[in-house]
């Protein structure tokens, strides 16, 4: 699985890490996180993720 990184602030997400304290389990894909996610550390929507590379 892909890592994505918030061009706003930075926050990188890891899908083996998931985003626990907002209720998405570890494994858990970006493509499918529900579609409300925001970045826990600035609030930006997916759409301002990009592939970390």
């Amino acid at each position: 699985m892909q890592r994505y990184v918030c061009s706003v602030c930075g926050y990188l997400y890891d899908p083996k890490n998931g985003d626990p304290d907002n209720g998405v389990k570890p494994g858990t894909a970006f493509e499918d996180l529900p579609p409300n996610w925001t970045c826990p550390i600035c609030g930006a929507g997916k759409e301002a993720f990009d592939l970390d590379e």
